[in-house]
């Protein structure tokens, strides 16, 4: 007995205004925030059909199982991303912390001899709404997730002390007692 998957099997809705189109296991999805193309595993199918997309797999190979839902998740990204986009909000905490912006990038100042200045890639703009909080955004999903991770790489948040750093907008950061000397 296999067991299908409940992800991969949901159907996509494709909203008005959003035109998808399938080229073998290559997907493109044209929105009015711009234009989104994703070459999916094998193993997967594509069918548009009256306004949904449908994904299914060829057949009952693990491979092919575990890569369904997977297919069906990232076309859906793929439609919502065109439509409305993805941001990450992230906020940066400690004394002296701050960022601005500087044209198309953005420059942290956070306790170190230097700034950093963060280029976005294309498809991605990084706000500065204030001087303690950085927002990304963009279409792609994964894109604006990796990007606002490599901002918070360049001082992840303390966990002595008061968790001073740069963290996600909502992150609790579990703060730890220091050394005591005696």
């Amino acid at each position: 007995m296999s067991a299908v998957s409940r992800v991969g099997r949901r159907p996509v809705e494709i909203p008005k205004g959003v035109e998808v189109t399938v080229e073998g296991q290559t997907v493109r999805v044209h929105g009015p925030k711009g234009q989104l193309e994703e070459t999916l595993p094998t193993g997967v199918s594509v069918a548009v059909t009256a306004g949904t997309v449908v994904v299914s797999r060829h057949d009952d190979e693990r491979k092919s199982r575990s890569v369904h839902g997977l297919s069906r998740t990232l076309v859906a990204n793929m439609v919502e991303g065109v439509v409305s986009g993805y941001s990450k909000s992230l906020d940066l905490v400690g004394t002296g912390y701050r960022a601005a912006k500087n044209g198309e990038r953005i420059v942290l100042t956070v306790g170190f001899s230097h700034p950093v200045e963060i280029v976005p890639p294309s498809g991605i703009t990084l706000e500065v709404p204030a001087p303690n909080n950085v927002v990304v955004r963009g279409i792609h999903k994964q894109m604006v997730g990796q990007i606002a991770a490599d901002v918070r790489a360049v001082r992840p948040p303390s966990a002595y002390g008061e968790g001073k750093g740069i963290r996600y907008t909502g992150e609790r950061v579990r703060t730890k007692e220091g050394k005591t000397g005696k």
